[in-house]
């Protein structure tokens, strides 16, 4: 009886320590005028657009390096130093949004950094795994503020967290990242992009003898740097609108005539809401992405347009002709079930898209092998 009257009253008291919350910048400067431009079909963008992002948490036990590894805030250190190399060469991540002239929207590749922050949690990694409400207690993983659609250049749209577990040496990584900013996708291909570079940095002892890397390091252990940023209940942390998303691929990746892609995602919101027994939402609106052509600057271009239900399956069939079949498939296409730190794959990946309202929401992406994966999203 003990047990069971401690143990709730245990898992109330767990809190999330904010330990250091830091900026990664790319170690190259970026050409000026590059830009990633958000094409908006009818602006304005509405606010809430601008908070709808990807949420995903690696978990990670600890591996057979990690006896031979350094304390747990100098191995933060070559986190945010293989960041930032990473960052590099992939500088829309370190981007900030901007409203044009014109009150469409861009992602200014202006250098300025992503948001990382350090942290540990008051559970063992599998006490934390094992919990019913695992999906509320992961927002505490994986931080996000709001986009302020009056000043959006001073605010992150893209944010990592290095969080320790208690005991065990398990960890997470958790980002929460701007659907303006980043596809799913391209999302998944910059981690795996920045796990590369860590792995390749840290056999290279690359950082090691970096000046900057030492002091950051010094002053970043426990025994030197005791006071937190804060600490916060796990419990506090409510609900921000995460909605069921299911994935579909489909061979339609050529040149689409008027009207194919509103469709299509009307198409795989009809699918995905019967597969997960949920309404249908009567207005949807469609994120399509498309790689940068040419050399005009531009970084990939996204745009939003907006469709009713009314654009159902019969039309998507009509539009697409020989090959156009949607397949639903796992989240492990993205490719983050492979994602290795410290010569281990995660033990558990989570993967959601966040957004806000009663509408649908369809991410069009080009895979890069003639397909289209497409991510259909249901307001709970």
């Amino acid at each position: 009886m003990a047990a069971a009257t401690t143990t709730p009253a245990a898992a109330a008291a767990q809190c999330v320590h904010i330990e250091a919350v830091q900026t990664a910048v790319p170690t190259r400067v970026v050409e000026p005028g590059r830009t990633r431009v958000v094409a908006v079909a009818a602006p304005p963008l509405p606010a809430e657009a601008l908070q709808r992002r990807v949420r995903a948490v690696l978990y990670y036990r600890a591996g057979a390096a990690a006896a031979a590894a350094p304390c747990a805030w100098e191995d933060g250190v070559w986190v945010k130093e293989s960041l930032s190399e990473a960052l590099a060469d992939h500088p829309e991540m370190a981007g900030r949004l901007r409203r044009r002239a014109d009150r469409s929207w861009e992602v200014k590749l202006n250098d300025t950094g992503v948001r990382l922050l350090q942290a540990t949690v008051d559970a063992p990694l599998d006490e934390f795994l094992a919990a019913k409400d695992l999906a509320r207690r992961e927002l505490a993983l994986a931080p996000w503020t709001d986009v302020n659609a009056d000043d959006p250049d001073m605010c992150p749209p893209f944010f990592m967290q290095l969080t320790r577990f208690q005991g065990d040496g398990g960890y997470a990584v958790g980002v929460s990242c701007a659907l303006l900013l980043a596809d799913p996708l391209s999302l998944a291909r910059f981690l795996q992009s920045w796990a590369r570079t860590h792995t390749r940095m840290k056999a290279q002892s690359k950082a090691a003898a970096h000046p900057v890397v030492q002091y950051l390091a010094y002053f970043q252990r426990p025994e030197t740097s005791r006071k937190r940023v804060r600490s916060v209940p796990i419990d506090s942390f409510a609900g921000d609108g995460a909605a069921e998303t299911v994935l579909f691929r489909t061979g339609a990746a050529a040149p689409a005539p008027d009207g194919h892609h509103r469709a299509l995602a009307a198409a795989c919101v009809d699918q995905a809401s019967r597969a997960l027994g949920a309404a249908r939402a009567s207005r949807l609106s469609v994120v399509v992405v498309a790689p940068a052509a040419g050399d005009d600057g531009l970084v990939g271009k996204a745009t939003i347009e907006t469709c009713t239900a009314d654009d159902g399956p019969q039309a998507w069939s009509g539009t697409g002709g020989a090959g156009t079949s949607l397949e639903a498939v796992q989240w492990s296409e993205l490719g983050l079930e492979e994602l290795v730190l410290r010569d281990s794959k995660p033990v558990r990946v989570s993967c959601s898209i966040v957004t806000a309202g009663d509408e649908g929401l369809v991410v069009v992406m080009p895979d890069g092998a003639g397909s289209l994966l497409v991510t259909a999203t249901l307001p709970k």
